[in-house]
């Protein structure tokens, strides 16, 4: 009987699962004054542009400063879009460039292979959540209140990104397609889910559709874990973005399975 190879034990192929992230990291590492630090200093700016705005600290929010309450939402905002961009770039580019083969052709199994892209964007966005905190925290001087919150919420927001990147990425056929998934889903999701202002200032038929936007839930649970301030159930943030995310996956692994618009 012949022995089992080291891809064959277990059933997963553990180097190339290790080699594909390896690769989708390096993809971001190599450029990381635009992939990392760009986005870090675009949240500045937006923090300085609307401390001008709004007359610095002259506003509040409840008990919080406005500037204070802004800035978890720029964080978060900044963490979401760039795990979107990580996995719809590396799919898009691989399509037009004609070289997706060199993603399908090793031998890893669909599972294995949305596993490496989805870990590879939201490494992106934690690292940019990351210094993003340190830096936002230097100006608007906060501290965080429930780690488990900033963890749970950070890995759950990225990670539904990074499966809407992939479905995104998968079904686009040229960047028009991907700029129409970015214009007509993520940004009215993302001006819709309060990161700059609260939700309960929304006339009331706008504040009932917030509440069915995911990404509302992530950027309150996010905000709850450095301000302690929420405005919706915690609870139900939670179960929202875990029904979310097991369905983003249950789709986008169906989809690399089929071979969707990634196999003639």
């Amino acid at each position: 009987m012949n022995e089992l190879t080291p891809i064959q034990l277990g059933h997963v192929n553990w180097i190339g699962l290790k080699t594909l992230i390896k690769k989708e990291c390096a993809r971001f590492l190599n450029v990381g004054a635009q992939t990392i630090l760009t986005p870090v200093v675009t949240s500045v700016l937006f923090y300085m542009v609307f401390s001008l705005a709004f007359g610095g600290n002259g506003r509040s929010i409840g008990d919080i400063p406005y500037m204070t309450f802004l800035a978890p939402g720029l964080i978060m905002m900044s963490m979401i879009q760039n795990a979107f961009s990580n996995t719809s770039s590396t799919l898009m580019i691989a399509k037009i460039q004609g070289n997706i083969v060199d993603i399908l052709m090793p031998p890893l199994m669909p599972l294995e292979l949305l596993t490496g892209l989805l870990i590879g964007g939201v490494l992106r966005g934690l690292i940019i959540g990351a210094l993003g905190c340190v830096t936002l925290s230097y100006f608007a001087g906060f501290s965080v209140v429930h780690i488990w919150a900033v963890v749970f919420y950070s890995v759950a927001g990225c990670m539904a990104l990074a499966l809407l990147g992939i479905i995104a990425g998968v079904w686009s056929e040229k960047f028009d397609h991907l700029a129409t998934f970015t214009n007509f889903i993520i940004m009215p999701l993302t001006f819709l889910s309060g990161t700059f202002y609260a939700v309960s200032q929304l006339p009331p038929i706008w504040l009932e559709v917030a509440m069915y936007n995911p990404f509302f839930f992530v950027i309150d649970g996010f905000r709850y874990g450095l301000l302690g301030q929420h405005e919706a159930s915690i609870i139900r943030g939670v179960i929202i973005m875990l029904v979310v995310n097991i369905g983003l996956f249950s789709v986008t692994l169906n989809m690399i399975r089929k071979g969707y618009k990634i196999k003639s």
